[in-house]
């Protein structure tokens, strides 16, 4: 992701169809848009990413604590606009890149309990529910549960690969 991307990303996520499932629901401002970008963007341990089919941008990846053989956190969304399945996609190409010049061990992930696809989403690209934090997050003045996931190299490797990249 470069600052050109910024526009793009910041509407995706601003977007209430990205914005509703997100822990912090407020509309972001250019300039906090900006600021977080300033801030996070040389991290050494993060990964901020624009996936494309083609030349065409399909949704946003982060990846947090990236270290070769490492545990990382990842977040994503999907261009509000993007036609069905582009989820799977943006899934299939964000974990090969993780486990394949990432190196990573494990990724991990979170979903707030009311957003069923991307829990199915998780359990599609072969992730574990690893546990549920029981009403962790305020979100539009209710407590709502954190549905955890995990997914190991190795979990990938033998389960996801031989199916091939999805359509």
């Amino acid at each position: 992701m470069i600052v050109d991307d910024l526009p793009m990303v910041l509407a995706w996520r601003n977007h209430w169809d990205v914005r509703r499932f997100m822990f912090t629901q407020h509309e972001i401002g250019l300039d906090e848009h900006r600021n977080w970008f300033s801030r996070v963007c040389h991290e050494e341990t993060r990964r901020l990413l624009i996936a494309m089919v083609g030349e065409v941008p399909i949704g946003y990846v982060q990846f947090d604590n990236v270290a070769a053989g490492g545990v990382s956190n990842w977040g994503f969304y999907v261009d509000p606009k993007a036609a069905k399945g582009t989820g799977r996609k943006l899934g299939f190409v964000a974990l090969t890149y993780a486990f394949g010049e990432l190196n990573l061990h494990k990724v991990c992930g979170q979903a707030v309990d009311f957003n069923t696809a991307s829990i199915a989403l998780h359990e599609r690209l072969g992730f574990a529910q690893e546990g549920v934090l029981r009403e962790q997050q305020r979100i539009q003045g209710s407590y709502r549960s954190i549905v955890c996931f995990g997914l190991l190299k190795s979990d990938w490797i033998v389960r996801v690969i031989p199916l091939g990249e999805p359509n």
